[in-house]
């Protein structure tokens, strides 16, 4: 037998090849910090940064290990009912291009929530929002960094300790140094050995097949892997139950949140404000999001198949669970050194989105809320801040993620999702009213946001009917329509009218 074809697992090959990523990747961020970035520089980049690489930046940040795992695990074991909410893009991208990008341009915004200040003239709506990502970026990066750790070290038998540290130090180190223009140049690169093992993996698969590729194409157009019998293309019953019109609308919804108000994402809009060069990195964006959601969906298919002809080669606990029969197969079905590749980019995966919110929280710290706490920084004492700053959270994500390695954790991680995530958008919501009202003021903001959280977690908790993927379009309209009744009796009671300054909405 050809020694490339043997599948043992996890072998010292396949260690070599992730401990010689994780070094590449180190120098590869040291390399882009070669020049030592001060003040807008280290938080905006410095105009050098082409916009497909940027592009690739978004498409690594959006896209988390727990979705590398998860994608093809929803396919392996049901439907492609989740793909739709993927290809929302076609909503979230035209929204954001048409509504947001040009706003953000001629407003040269420093952070997502700089932008509050100057719509409503607040900065208190600004530290606010700052505070609400940095709480759940904080939270988000230790599970990022967690859960495909203790996955990737019961698959390898390294210790999840060992890995945990590792990937923080390296993303510390090149964030520390480089600021912005280290991570977007990380992230292309691994987003691209992302796309590519991804890709390499699905290809493996289908050869595997009985009848390949004929296998794949019966079991999504008539076998029932694309929509289960009790899905739906729209249910007239209950718009806001389980349908892919729901399922798309949302998904595209919550995207267009996040494009929108998440600093993270929004970062990398303040690159530049060519219109033209946004536009591209955000449809690039798209297209590789759509690309890489339906190659992962035709993965979790082909493991479907591949496991159904071979049902010896699955022990049943893994049958079991889900999120890690994409992982197991990469482990103990792909050759040698292949097995080692693919863990990386899984490990790409999680640095990426570690590197990102690191960087991201920094900036937001310092400019939103740093600056309000000590006015008139220079340059110099900013990015000595965001340094230190990066340098905490980085070592605050590694040592809960290492709490979290030996906790039972699945009760606090869902209720951390189903506050935060909520709250966050419902912070969306002021965003969007204030890019398409004139008139709402920074009291009528922050009633909608009370009012949109407090009715979207009722709905959670109280109306188990409605399905997730409403809850950013519930959002943003409860905080629209609340924020106007507000503004209307603001203004009968103080005689006053609030109007949005110039270029603050998209009509102005």
């Amino acid at each position: 037998m050809d020694f490339f074809s043997q599948m043992e697992g996890f072998t010292w090959i396949d260690m070599l090849i992730l401990v010689v990523y994780m070094i590449a990747v180190l120098f590869a961020g040291l390399y882009f910090s070669k020049k030592e970035m001060k003040g807008k520089e280290f938080f905006k980049g410095d105009g050098s940064v082409p916009w497909w690489v940027t592009s690739v930046s978004i498409f690594a940040t959006l896209l988390s290990p727990i979705s590398f795992l998860a994608l093809a695990g929803n396919s392996y074991a049901g439907s492609w009912m989740l793909w739709f909410a993927q290809i929302g893009m076609i909503i979230a991208i035209p929204l954001t291009i048409k509504y947001f990008l040009p706003v953000y341009a001629k407003l040269g915004i420093d952070t997502a929530y700089h932008y509050l200040e100057i719509r409503y003239g607040s900065s208190f709506l600004r530290v606010l929002g700052a505070l609400m990502f940095v709480i759940f970026q904080l939270g988000r990066m230790s599970i990022v960094m967690y859960l495909p750790c203790l996955a990737l070290s019961r698959l390898s038998g390294i210790s999840v300790d060992v890995l945990i540290i590792a990937m923080g130090a390296i993303a510390i180190v090149y964030s520390y140094t480089g600021g912005l223009k280290a991570v977007l140049w990380t992230d292309f690169i691994q987003g691209i050995i992302l796309i590519g093992g991804i890709a390499l993996t699905l290809i493996y698969i289908i050869i595997s097949l009985n009848n390949g590729l004929s296998d794949v194409a019966y079991s999504i157009t008539e076998g029932g892997r694309f929509l289960a019998p009790n899905e739906s293309w729209i249910d007239w019953g209950n718009l806001f139950g389980t349908s892919v019109l729901l399922t798309l609308v949302g998904g595209g919804f919550t995207t267009f949140c996040s494009y929108v108000s998440s600093q993270d994402v929004v970062q990398r809009f303040t690159t530049t404000t060519d219109i033209k060069q946004l536009n591209k990195m955000t449809i690039g964006n798209g297209v590789l999001s759509i690309f890489s959601a339906s190659v992962f969906y035709l993965v979790g298919t082909a493991l479907y198949l591949f496991y159904t002809q071979n049902p010896s080669l699955i022990p049943e606990d893994v049958v079991n669970r889900r999120d890690l029969v994409f992982a197991y197969f990469i482990t103990f079905e792909m050759p040698i050194g292949i097995t080692g590749i693919l863990l990386a980019a899984l490990y790409a995966a999680s640095q990426s989105t570690l590197s990102t919110g690191i960087n991201s929280v920094a900036t937001s710290w310092v400019l939103d809320i740093q600056s309000r706490i000590t006015p008139g920084m220079s340059s110099e004492r900013q990015t000595k801040i965001a340094q230190y700053v990066s340098l905490g959270i980085g070592i605050f994500a590694i040592i809960v993620a290492m709490w979290l390695a030996r906790s039972d954790v699945k009760s606090a991680y869902e209720l951390f999702n189903s506050f935060l995530g909520l709250a966050l958008g419902s912070l969306a919501g002021i965003f969007v009213m204030g890019a398409f009202t004139k008139h709402t003021t920074a009291l009528s903001a922050v009633v909608g946001f009370m009012a949109a959280t407090l009715v979207v977690l009722y709905i959670k908790y109280c109306v188990p009917e409605v399905n997730f993927w409403a809850y950013s379009i519930i959002t943003i309209v409860t905080t629209t329509v609340v924020g106007i009744i507000v503004a209307m009796i603001q203004k009968q009671v103080t005689g006053k009218e609030y109007t949005a300054p110039k270029g603050s909405t998209y009509r102005s």
